[in-house]
């Protein structure tokens, strides 16, 4: 079985909207996801896009993605990527299609001189964590993610300063 790995294309987000739903449903969070295909269009395949997408194909078929965007580290002085989704297909888990995609995105990170690739995982998902330890990650314990959104993010954005 041949994996290859591309960039995605617009023509691509249909494909791509239904990983992202996929991955959704997988972590119990299907009812958050409000992305549609012209969403996806306007900030991936704009003049100007914010994130990024690969395509992992198994044997010429959708196999996974790996959806990430350039960071910043201060300490560092350097962009970095962060993985925003890692999805692989259930019916291809176990083939290499999910270290493909990392491998993959490391050597962009080397290639462009960046400082670090990181990502988060659900603390639950302990086939992930174990997958991502088996590839060299390393937790960062002692940080926890902090998010502002919806109302909240509105509420906030109105606040006194």
């Amino acid at each position: 079985m041949a994996i290859t790995i591309r960039k995605a294309k617009q023509s691509d987000c249909e494909q791509i909207l239904s990983f992202i739903k996929g991955l959704a449903e997988y972590e119990k969070l299907a009812n958050e996801v409000t992305a549609n295909e012209q969403l996806l269009k306007d900030t991936l395949f704009s003049e100007k896009p914010v994130a990024f997408v690969l395509i992992a194909e198994l044997d010429g078929k959708p196999a996974g993605f790996a959806l990430y965007f350039y960071n910043y580290s201060t300490f560092l002085a350097k962009p970095g990527i962060y993985l925003e989704d890692l999805f692989v297909d259930p019916k291809y888990r176990g083939k290499k299609v999910g270290k493909s995609l990392l491998v993959k995105l490391a050597q962009i990170a080397v290639e462009e001189d960046l400082g670090r690739f990181e990502w988060s995982v659900l603390d639950w998902n302990e086939p992930a964590i174990n997958f991502y330890r088996a590839m060299g990650a390393i937790g960062m314990d002692g940080w926890t993610v902090q998010r502002v959104s919806g109302e909240s993010l509105k509420q906030l954005a109105q606040k006194e300063t």
